[in-house]
């Protein structure tokens, strides 16, 4: 359940060094050791598997993407992946059945067709977004992952729609994904 060193985590991160002291705080710091508690969601970037992860002691503002060959903990991702497996299968759920099974009448039907299509999604909730807690475009357009205020259920929605509707919350997400790298060139002057 530990891998080292997350994006959002680095020690020194963006703090000017010489060659030597460099190699000082590599030999004197061994790298840290940060523990996943669950595994949030997947996605596939330029090929690679990574996978969005909430730490241990940390907030959900704190957690990140990461790539599937950096973690140690097996038993997290293949939960999380059997837990997409069993989301996945429902809509097989409504696949005709054979005739050994139980016939399903009309009504239970219409009723699980309700169910599913009156259930508001995004920001049909109507309810206020509070944070975004990640982004997505596996499905060729960005969606954000949005928390929504007085409410434990997350949806995706497209940015663009985000970005006129909460523009604030749009800026605090970049915001706080936001490094600063300084130039050889500046430093110079």
């Amino acid at each position: 359940m530990k891998t080292s060193s997350p994006n959002f985590l680095q020690p020194n991160m963006g703090k000017k060094q010489n060659g030597k002291g460099k190699k000082e705080v590599l030999e004197a710091d061994p790298p840290e050791e940060y523990v996943v508690e669950k595994v949030m969601d997947q996605r596939i970037v330029n090929g690679k598997v990574e996978f969005f992860l909430k730490w241990k002691g940390f907030t959900e503002a704190d957690n990140t993407w990461e790539p599937e060959e950096n973690l140690d903990c097996p038993e997290l991702i293949s939960a999380f992946l059997e837990a997409q497996k069993s989301v996945v299968e429902k809509p097989d759920s409504n696949k005709r059945k054979s005739s050994t099974d139980e016939p399903e009448t009309e009504e239970n039907k219409a009723k699980k067709k309700k169910d599913v299509s009156d259930k508001p999604r995004g920001f049909a909730r109507n309810l206020a977004p509070e944070r975004i807690i990640g982004a997505t475009d596996s499905s060729g357009e960005l969606m954000f992952l949005m928390k929504w205020k007085d409410s434990d259920e997350a949806d995706l929605v497209p940015a663009r729609e985000a970005n006129t509707r909460c523009p604030q919350v749009v800026i605090s997400f970049y915001e706080e994904r936001l490094t600063w790298h300084s130039c050889p060139e500046d430093e110079a002057q």
